[in-house]
């Protein structure tokens, strides 16, 4: 292995308190390279943290900016969707690289290497993403309450406080247990929209055309608007910082030939949960685009206005209570790991020594106290707006992840022989530097 790679991995090992940015960490055992263990296993004990990423891809901010662009634009906004999920893709694979060969996260490396100054910013600009994140969930997952069971907006967002204490609880039974649940809760996600869209039939014509990009999309300031929501919905900064630190939950081997061999497991673990995610928003923008997007209709502002006229409009009584169903256990998986995220986020960057308890309902807090106040005075309306603008904030905030991020995982001074090649380290950094001038565009529209 490479000096650089050796050096680090011993030096983490060596620190007091080795920093494990979430309990399980080092404790799904991988068989090893002389065992006769067959590759399928292999990269089955690697299946399991794509997917606690995954969810944060196919949250209830997801569903808001898909819905508002499809039933505005009808398919025009896939080509944003696919972009989206082939970045998402190529960036959770630089945070799966750093966690498995550095040994740290991207909040653990960010305060290794970088000032203290640059550190704050960093951390503060996270904080406000993880916020905009969990402040999304907790409001999609209390509208399908309300929604479902007639809950009102405030109480049901009190309601998702209680999965503070679930997620406490799956963090005691082990890691596995607790993989076992969201990937449950994706496949209930996605059987949700693949009965939705069998239910609607639309066309396959019109539906691979939206998948080529057009110059309208930069033109019209209301799609760039929700273009820049669609990638901060689908590349999520936060979700970078997760998953550079749950990929650490698998014991592999130390050695040259272990490390790669988990990098590329986990990489195709990232991408098949990925592709499953890129599935889902599809499904949301289809559904949207199929169903709402009609001559004489004004475009869908809320999830209410959603679940009230999906039955209506694809005949089908059911329809509603299906796309409700899905909404709660999208709410509900992402919440779950965002407040994971935030717990990542904290530790990393700050260092702080508190229980699992506290760090977990402090994350949850910084979200639950706005979003109460939000559903007590907006109403429906208001929270679908919110919905929307939290993505573009998330959008905003991307560029603080992922410059760090690739300036880690692009250099042989951090990675060593594992830090990636000339080529796709140019394909990395073209992808950064197109999240950062479309941002840049859409702030100088907005303004």
């Amino acid at each position: 292995m490479n000096s650089a790679a050796v050096d680090i991995a011993a030096e983490v090992a060596r620190m007091p308190g080795k920093p494990v940015s979430l309990p399980g960490s080092g404790s799904v055992a991988v068989p090893r390279l002389n065992s006769r263990a067959s590759t399928l296993r292999r990269a089955l004990s690697f299946a399991g943290p794509g997917y606690l990423v995954a969810v944060g891809y196919m949250d209830p901010g997801n569903w808001a900016t898909s819905l508002a662009g499809g039933s505005a634009f009808g398919y025009s906004l896939l080509s944003v969707v696919l972009l989206s999920n082939v970045m998402a893709m190529l960036l959770q694979a630089a945070a799966v690289r750093l966690g498995i060969v550095s040994g740290l996260d991207l909040a653990q490396s960010c305060r290794r290497h970088f000032s203290s100054y640059v550190n704050f910013t960093l951390w503060f600009g996270c904080e406000v993403a993880v916020v905009a994140c969990n402040l999304a969930e907790v409001l999609g997952m209390a509208c399908g309450l309300a929604l479902l069971f007639n809950i009102p907006l405030p109480i049901g967002v009190c309601i998702t406080a209680a999965d503070v204490f679930l997620l406490l609880g799956l963090q005691r039974r082990g890691v596995r247990q607790f993989e076992g649940l969201i990937i449950a809760l994706v496949a209930l996600i996605g059987a949700c929209f693949a009965v939705q869209i069998w239910w609607l039939q639309p066309s396959a014509a019109a539906v691979a055309a939206g998948f080529v990009p057009t110059i309208q999309i930069l033109s019209s300031s209301q799609m760039l608007y929700l273009a820049v929501g669609i990638i901060g919905a689908t590349v999520m900064p936060h979700n970078l910082y997760l998953h550079s630190a749950i990929v650490k939950s698998r014991q592999h081997e130390r050695c040259e030939r272990g490390i790669r061999q988990a990098i590329r497991f986990a990489t195709l673990d990232s991408n098949v949960a990925l592709g499953f995610a890129l599935f889902v928003n599809v499904g949301i923008m289809v559904l949207a685009a199929g169903a709402f997007n009609r001559p004489g209709q004004a475009p869908i502002a809320t999830l209410e206005d959603a679940y009230r006229m999906l039955s209506p409009l694809l005949g089908v009584s059911a329809a509603s209570t299906v796309f409700g169903i899905a909404l709660i256990a999208s709410g509900l998986s992402s919440s779950i790991t965002g407040t994971l995220a935030g717990q990542v986020v904290m530790e990393g960057f700050l260092k702080l020594r508190v229980s699992r308890i506290k760090r977990a309902v402090l994350t949850r807090c910084l979200a639950i106290g706005p979003a109460v106040v939000i559903a007590a005075t907006m109403g429906n309306a208001g929270v679908g707006r919110l919905l929307v603008f939290s993505q573009v904030i998330l959008g905003l905030q991307l560029p603080f992840a992922v410059v760090p991020l690739l300036w880690f995982t692009t250099r042989p001074k951090h990675l060593g022989v594992h830090a990636f090649s000339r080529l796709t380290s140019i394909a990395l950094w073209s992808v950064a530097a197109v999240l950062i001038l479309v941002n840049l565009w859409v702030i100088y529209v907005l303004l």
